[in-house]
């Protein structure tokens, strides 16, 4: 899915905030067109070594720009103000912090990018949040309700596995 999203939108510029072994990376990767740069951002600098293989194994080292650390303090310094606008993101991080890395990402999304978050359902937990009041579900359920308010895109939730949003900046 990730590959034909980002394909669709020829994307050249992608973000992804979560990479863990590189799985997404790796379908973001093989979406974009010929000279496009994913920089992707992993918190856990154990994955780094395993993230790594797997983009060597997939052949995709040129493609990708592997970030280690907090992606709130490194984002701003990659894509900076000269940086060309995101045609794709994907995120795929801690729950209660959806909402900042959407805020960082949709205004350097160019009009018609897209923006996927995964885990939008938690486990069905967010359909029933009066049996499930932990603090992550409510963040994912204030997020997707944040989401579903914003004027600056177009936005549906696909039901698979455990729930995506895709949005698409107006």
């Amino acid at each position: 899915m990730l590959t034909i999203l980002c394909r669709s939108v020829a994307a050249r510029c992608a973000v992804e905030v979560g990479s863990f072994v590189g799985y997404s990376t790796i379908c973001i990767a093989r979406g974009l067109a010929d000279g496009g740069c994913l920089y992707s951002f992993e918190v856990n600098e154990e994955m780094e070594p395993c993230l790594c293989r797997h983009i060597s194994e997939a052949g995709l080292e040129s493609r990708v720009s592997v970030n280690i650390g907090d992606a709130k303090e490194l984002l701003p310094k990659v894509l900076d103000e000269e940086s060309a606008p995101v045609d794709f993101a994907f995120i795929d991080a801690g729950k209660r912090q959806n909402r900042m890395f959407y805020d960082m990402l949709v205004p350097r999304m160019r009009k018609g990018g897209i923006v996927v978050v995964d885990n939008t359902l938690w486990g069905g937990k967010v359909l029933d949040l009066h049996r499930h009041r932990d603090v992550d579900t409510q963040s994912v359920n204030d997020f997707n309700n944040y989401v579903q308010s914003d004027g600056r895109v177009e936005n549906l939730m696909l039901g698979v596995r455990d729930g995506v949003l895709i949005c698409s900046k107006l």
